[in-house]
């Protein structure tokens, strides 16, 4: 596994640092979690942007006024 160098803020360190001690995880171990977790939700975001793209799309004043039509707004 390469190994990296990664600058974190005073306060995410501390944090990672207790949650680390905490659930007796390396730090790098929760913060390989963390990443691998929001690339995750890219790729689920991803799809479905693909499974959506050909449906019609709206313009913000339409869009709104099919809310206000349907009770939303």
């Amino acid at each position: 596994m390469p190994r990296v160098t990664v600058r974190l803020e005073d306060s995410l360190h501390h944090a990672i640092r207790l949650k680390a001690a905490d659930t007796k995880q390396s730090m790098s171990d929760l913060v390989n979690d963390a990443l691998e977790a929001s690339l995750h939700e890219d790729l689920e975001d991803i799809k479905s942007w693909e499974d959506r793209k050909d449906e019609e799309t709206y313009g913000y004043e339409e869009f709104v006024k099919l809310l206000q039509k349907d009770g939303v707004l």
